[in-house]
């Protein structure tokens, strides 16, 4: 063991194997290094710990009950942290693993989406990398939520590891051969109208899925939390009349994606897979349908050359791939049921585009400005006539 300590915080450093035979002297050790000491953070770092047994463990608790709050332990390696987690003390302490490093220069990037970046590891793995101080967080919840769409029947990749890349962390997937029906239908691997019956036959077996209620987030409620967001953008009376065309949705346990284009769904020996299932929700089809519309629509109609930097595709290409997908999707009967539909999605998607401007940087920029007001004035036109939002 040794300390580190720069008068403000302690770091004990712990190595090697902490077991019946020095727990004790360890114990006396820490004890004369904390003893007396005020207004001190007292933190562990076990980067370098092999093994501890139940007296270590025993030693951990005294120091937590003599500091009265309950201690950061840090760079804990996999076999440490399944003792922690075993024994239960991952709930009485702040443990956090040690990931092993990556470095992504240079290597093949699969996709790009609006929190992170997919990137090809080898022909086995891809990593996808969440930039922000809440990766981890985000993480640790899409392997939940990957778990519970697996359990429930979605075909899904879960992530089976958890590397440092730089100051951000990544999911790693092992998904054999994989590529995205984003980068099949970018490079022509398979012929468009192929790719789109692929494609929303696993749309519509996500729809199909139905879990119990409350084992995942509602999207209408999580949709009235966007308009409380962007309320300051709107004109008088369309915060009142999103929230009652929200509120009048029936609840539905219909598992929802969150974020389903194309690059967040791999194929995998001729199977599609789905990835990025930390917005897995339950809520109405439209709710993921507007997220398309953002994606292949909203983000190019104020900047065109947007479909190229982001998507790298033209404006063509994604056009016709946003109305593929909805005529495979759906049965239209004629042209007025499509646009009735249609503007629900629409009117959706606004709220969510709306909220992705408010909530970034892009606010504050001269596009940013032109898209907000854009935005405002397509609800102004929806709210005409849209009377009801379930699809």
């Amino acid at each position: 063991m040794r300390i580190t300590d720069n008068g403000e915080e302690i770091i004990i450093h712990l190595e090697g194997r902490i077991d019946s035979g020095n727990a004790h002297s360890i114990e006396n050790e820490i004890a004369e290094v904390i003893g007396g000491r005020e207004n001190i953070r007292v933190k562990i770092d076990a980067r370098e710990l092999d093994y501890i047994s139940s007296a270590g463990l025993r030693v951990l608790l005294k120091i937590r009950k003599q500091l009265g709050y309950s201690l950061e332990i840090r760079n804990v390696s996999k076999d440490v942290y399944d003792i922690f987690d075993t024994t239960g003390f991952t709930s009485l302490f702040d443990v956090k693993k040690s990931y092993r490093s990556i470095n992504v220069d240079g290597l093949e990037v699969i996709g790009r989406g609006f929190f992170g970046t997919v990137y090809r590891l080898d022909d086995e793995t891809i990593v996808k990398v969440y930039q922000g101080e809440d990766s981890i967080q985000k993480i640790e919840n899409e392997k939940r939520m990957a778990k519970k769409a697996f359990l429930s029947g979605i075909p899904t990749a879960i992530s089976y590891d958890i590397v440092k890349a730089g100051e951000d962390y990544g999911s790693v997937f092992e998904l054999l051969n994989a590529k995205s029906f984003h980068e099949l239908a970018q490079n022509g691997d398979m012929p468009l109208a192929d790719i789109i019956v692929r494609y929303t036959e696993l749309l519509k077996q996500v729809h199909e899925t139905r879990v119990e209620f409350g084992e995942l987030p509602s999207y209408r409620d999580r949709f009235l939390d966007y308009v409380n967001v962007i309320k300051g953008c709107l004109k008088d009376g369309q915060e009142q009349q999103l929230k009652k065309l929200l509120a009048d949705m029936p609840e539905e346990n219909i598992v929802v994606h969150g974020d389903i284009h194309m690059k967040n769904v791999m194929m995998v020996d001729n199977e599609p897979m789905l990835i990025d299932m930390d917005t897995l929700g339950l809520g109405n089809p439209v709710f993921d349908l507007a997220g398309l519309y953002v994606t292949y629509q909203m983000f190019e109609e104020d900047d065109p050359d947007n479909s190229m930097d982001f998507l790298g595709m033209s404006n063509e290409m994604v056009d016709e791939i946003w109305n593929r997908i909805m005529d495979s999707y759906f049965d239209f009967r004629d042209s007025e049921e499509k646009k009735k539909i249609t503007d629900r999605i629409v009117l959706v998607a606004v709220i969510r585009f709306l909220f992705l401007i408010v909530t970034t940087d892009l606010k504050n920029s001269e596009l940013g400005k032109k898209r907000i007001d854009h935005a405002v004035s397509h609800i102004e036109e929806l709210l005409k006539t849209v009377t009801q939002l379930s699809i």
